[in-house]
């Protein structure tokens, strides 16, 4: 199926590695010219070397920042608009700062988390709307979570925040709708992948136990890949989609109940 990404613009954040780079990937592969950031800037240009070495150095821009930022985001979408041409879909990853279970929670460690979480998903999404509102069309896609579905035993700033981000996406696609911006969330579920939590959970002390509960709590008994969450996101961001907003996916293996 050709999703009509064909030379779109679409800006992913928390692009160099795991979610964020499948669904650079996916996106890519279908035609899209993508703009993709990230905090680290060595792992950044490795991956923008990778694709510009596939699809062409035209097709691709890198900018490294801290996009919990209010002005790092405005310059990002700015720099895509700039680099590659008006800005279609916009792709809010950036997420999880590290919380202690339990209620305990500093409030430095809890504006952190909801800070990093929801602030810079409602921040990029502001920014790119900003552009894609004017011209009547465009596509935001917001990183979701399953925690953010029902009480997992999370800690608390993480499912919350997802939570709150669910609500968020929801909102903005009511208050877009008039002016033919989507807003949609998806809720991966357990996503494994190179250097991720998942992965060192599997293969560490208490490896087993996690497979046995995947097999337990997952209907198709099985992690997810990047490339699933990232073959999802561009359908959504993609005209395929176009009857889709205000919409909460998740893409879990049937863990959600």
């Amino acid at each position: 199926m050709d999703l009509g990404l064909k030379d779109k613009v679409i800006v992913v954040a928390g692009a160099s590695r795991g979610i964020g780079l499948g669904i650079v990937d996916a996106c890519m592969a279908e035609g899209a010219k993508l703009a993709i950031a990230a905090r680290g800037e060595q792992a950044l240009e490795v991956q923008r070397a990778r694709l510009a070495a596939q699809y062409g150095e035209s097709r691709v821009w890198a900018m490294a920042g801290d996009l919990r930022e209010a002005a790092t985001i405005d310059a990002l979408v700015a720099g895509a608009e700039a680099n590659l041409g008006p800005v279609w879909g916009a792709v809010a990853n950036v997420g999880l700062h590290p919380c202690p279970p339990g209620f305990e929670v500093d409030d430095a460690t809890w504006d952190a988390g909801i800070n990093q979480n929801l602030d810079s998903a409602f921040k990029f999404a502001r920014a790119a709307m900003r552009v894609m509102v004017p011209r009547k069309a465009g596509s935001v896609l917001m990183i979701s979570s399953i925690a953010g579905l029902g009480a997992l035993g999370t800690p608390v700033t993480y499912g919350t925040a997802k939570a709150a981000m669910n609500h968020l996406a929801k909102e903005l696609a009511r208050v877009s709708g008039k002016d033919g911006v989507r807003v949609n969330a998806i809720a991966p579920g357990n996503i494994i992948f190179p250097g991720g939590d998942w992965e060192e959970r599997a293969n560490g002390e208490r490896g087993e136990a996690w497979w046995a509960w995947i097999r337990r709590e997952v209907p198709l008994r099985r992690f997810g890949t990047p490339e699933e969450i990232g073959n999802a996101a561009a359908f959504l961001l993609s005209e395929r989609a176009s009857f889709i907003t205000g919409a909460i996916l998740p893409v879990d293996g049937g863990q959600t109940r």
